[in-house]
């Protein structure tokens, strides 16, 4: 009995050695089989999406977008045997023995990885305010590491939103009777700031849901996330595996507009070349939402003085940059660039 195409990727995925060198391809063979790839999506992509996302564009801004050499070889062996084709081969291509092949890859992409990630609503949960550690012990093990979260990345961000600036409401309350008048974490007096102070949450950059997908779920169990992770960066999963996603290099301070935004990938970071910490902050959403905001934002991201709490990672915001690019959707804006990049 023949293999369904959800099986046959499963299985293609599950077995791939993404970690063995002997899977890195040469130079030549390199640029051969990326030419034949964007030739074949090329071919596919009429420029109608199918429903709602063109599965031709998001094979080629998959590998457009991933983050290592290592990564890119991983993606091009799977994509070759996924449609049956020698990727040192010169045969002449038989697109129409190869279409349903190449769509039920682009279908496995999007249904084990950019669709349950596009569709998590949910937002990192923010712990209760529990002040004694009689408490604390009884709450789970997750509501501890959240408490611990988020007071590493108060504590990192000096209570300021990384991406606004504006300081936390709830500290601001709590320092309004210090004997010279609240005052932000460098010792100016909050009456002072500029902008109102807002209630901060602890944002996760790359979302619990590639770590905790339900146990038996259809469709997307977790091993086929994390092999499509790998795709776009080789080992990265490491950095996210169980208790890791709650380390503070996986977490950012922001407003809950922000949070929300960069959830969603309507917001990513750029990090500036050879400039440690700082990122170029942008995003998708059209300009009439933004004025105020004025993107794109440059920030430097704050440090704690003995770098006793992780800042966050570089390869964490590169992915969730990877991936807020790659995610289907139907605003114009995001499609532009990603063309002229998959050209280069």
């Amino acid at each position: 009995m023949a293999s369904s195409p959800l099986h046959r990727h499963q299985s293609l995925l599950e077995n791939a050695p993404y970690f063995s060198p002997d899977l890195f391809l040469d130079t030549e063979l390199r640029g051969h089989a990326s030419h034949k790839l964007y030739s074949i999506c090329e071919h596919f992509d009429t420029g109608r999406p199918h429903r709602d996302f063109s599965r031709p564009r998001l094979i080629r801004y998959t590998y457009t977008y991933s983050l290592s050499q290592e990564s890119r070889d991983y993606f091009l062996r799977a994509f070759f045997q996924a449609v049956d084709l020698r990727i040192d081969g010169n045969e002449h291509i038989n697109f129409e023995a190869i279409r349903s092949k190449f769509f039920d890859f682009g279908d496995y992409l999007f249904n084990n990885f950019f669709l349950p990630v596009k569709a998590c609503t949910r937002m990192t949960p923010q712990p209760s305010q529990a002040p004694h550690f009689a408490v604390q012990e009884a709450q789970s093990q997750d509501e501890v590491r959240l408490l611990a979260l988020q007071r590493d990345c108060l504590i990192r961000d000096r209570h300021r939103c990384v991406i606004s600036r504006r300081f936390d409401c709830a500290k601001a309350m709590e320092r309004r009777n210090a004997p010279n008048g609240a005052q932000d974490d460098e010792g100016n007096l909050l009456e002072n700031d500029p902008d109102d102070p807002e209630f901060l949450e602890v944002a996760h950059i790359l979302p619990h849901l590639l770590t905790r997908v339900h146990r038996g779920e259809p469709g997307h169990p977790r091993k086929y996330m994390l092999a499509i992770l790998n795709m776009l960066d080789v080992g990265v999963a490491e950095l996210i595996q169980s208790s890791e996603i709650d380390r503070s290099r996986n977490a950012l301070t922001l407003t809950a507009h922000y949070h929300r935004s960069f959830r969603d990938f309507q917001v990513y970071f750029e990090q500036v070349p050879d400039k440690d910490h700082i990122y170029t902050i942008k995003t998708f959403y059209p300009e009439y939402l933004v004025r105020r905001a004025a993107f794109p934002i440059t920030r430097e991201l704050y440090l704690t003085p003995d770098r006793n709490i992780e800042p966050p990672s570089r390869r964490l915001l590169a992915l969730h940059c990877a991936i807020a690019h790659i995610l289907p959707s139907p605003t114009p804006s995001r499609a532009t660039p990603l063309a002229k990049t998959a050209k280069n």
